[in-house]
């Protein structure tokens, strides 16, 4: 899990081919000015969600992983909590693995917590739980999924 600054991207660029091309669409675009959908990038290898949610309570708040994607959230409006907990300690499978939309929830509740504002990422691996969605009111937040 990496959390940082939409600043300092130039660093996150080199861990992945396909994540120079994300950060440069999320710099060179207005998010904002975007309707709330799916967004094809790189066809199935890097595609984008942009969502206006109802926050979540760190009770209500469910623990997933992705096995062929890897994860950049970042809000675009509100301020956004995830929770995270290793994938190797997660116990308790609440939905088996979905392969079409690539998810499986947990019951676990998290180790840490993150919160994240505007102007600023979160990248989730495949080894890495995380529940998020957590905060106050209305959050409207970008998610960036990245094939392995």
């Amino acid at each position: 899990m990496i959390h940082d600054s939409l600043q300092n991207t130039a660093w996150v660029e080199a861990l992945h081919p396909l994540f120079k091309k994300a950060f440069d669409y999320i710099h060179s675009t207005d998010l904002n000015s975007l309707s709330d959908g799916r967004y094809e990038l790189e066809g199935a290898d890097m595609w984008m969600n942009i969502n206006t949610i109802e926050a979540k309570t760190t009770e209500t708040a469910a623990m997933e992983t992705h096995d062929k994607y890897i994860d950049i959230q970042m809000p675009l409006s509100g301020v956004e909590t995830i929770g995270w907990k290793a994938g190797s300690d997660l116990q308790d499978t609440t939905k088996s693995y979905n392969e079409e939309k690539d998810i499986t929830f947990f019951g676990d509740k998290p180790t840490s917590y993150t919160t994240i504002h505007p102007g600023e990422f979160a990248i989730y691996f495949p080894e890495d739980g995380h529940a998020p969605g957590i905060g106050e009111g209305t959050i409207r937040k970008v998610v960036v999924k990245v094939k392995l």
